[in-house]
């Protein structure tokens, strides 16, 4: 069983022939890409959950015991109430909260969930340092909800692949290069600049076990 939350492509019947699932042969697995404003839950132990993080943050949560697990991707710490549901995602209060109630629903208890978040990097030439509101954003949301951070690679100036295995929670983090940071650094742009156009209701190597 496995569920998607996308922003641009919020279907879950064609994930298999989109952009966001692919067999890689190296390691026997589907690799599921994760996009910014998407969560995706996963009891599949042959499926690893890929992003790529700038100033966003992503959220890795699972279950031990079952080994259900699932990752958020979001790039603006909050949102209020009038967000509509193809949209709020973008926000870490939503993403955080749709991922936990996801696992929630699949069976997987608030006591026995692992967490390990990155991210948060000020990769984008701004005053306004995003990443590390994210970054504390996030620490203080899992504080708030007495959920324990099992790890942590957080802020700098440098984005991040992340590729996360829910069924055993090892996390490969590889620091990207300066060329690549300007590409995300891009992206990242040209997200917000989407999303800002488009404007909501009430919106003006390794960390294993």
């Amino acid at each position: 069983m496995a569920t998607l939350s996308a922003l641009a492509e919020p279907s879950v019947d064609n994930i298999a022939t989109s952009r966001h699932r692919f067999y890689d042969t190296a390691n026997s697995a589907w690799l599921v890409k994760v996009f910014p404003g998407e969560f995706y839950v996963t009891s599949k132990p042959d499926e690893v959950l890929v992003t790529v993080l700038g100033s966003c943050v992503s959220a890795c949560i699972r279950d031990p015991k079952t080994g259900i697990g699932g990752m958020n991707h979001f790039m603006l710490p909050m949102g209020d109430g009038g967000s509509w549901e193809g949209e709020s995602t973008r926000y870490g209060n939503f993403a955080m909260e749709k991922l936990i109630n996801e696992l929630i629903k699949m069976g997987c208890p608030r006591e026995r969930m692992e967490v390990k978040v990155f991210g948060g990097g000020n990769v984008i030439d701004s005053s306004t340092q995003i990443g590390t509101k994210n970054a504390e954003f996030v620490l203080k949301f899992l504080a708030s909800e007495g959920i324990p951070c099992a790890a942590q690679d957080l802020c700098g100036m440098h984005p991040r692949r992340i590729q996360y295995y829910p069924s055993t929670g090892r996390v490969v983090r590889r620091l990207l290069q300066v060329n690549e940071s300007a590409l995300i650094a891009r992206e990242e742009k040209t997200y917000a600049s989407r999303l800002s156009a488009k404007p909501t209701a009430g919106d003006i190597e390794l960390f294993g076990d």
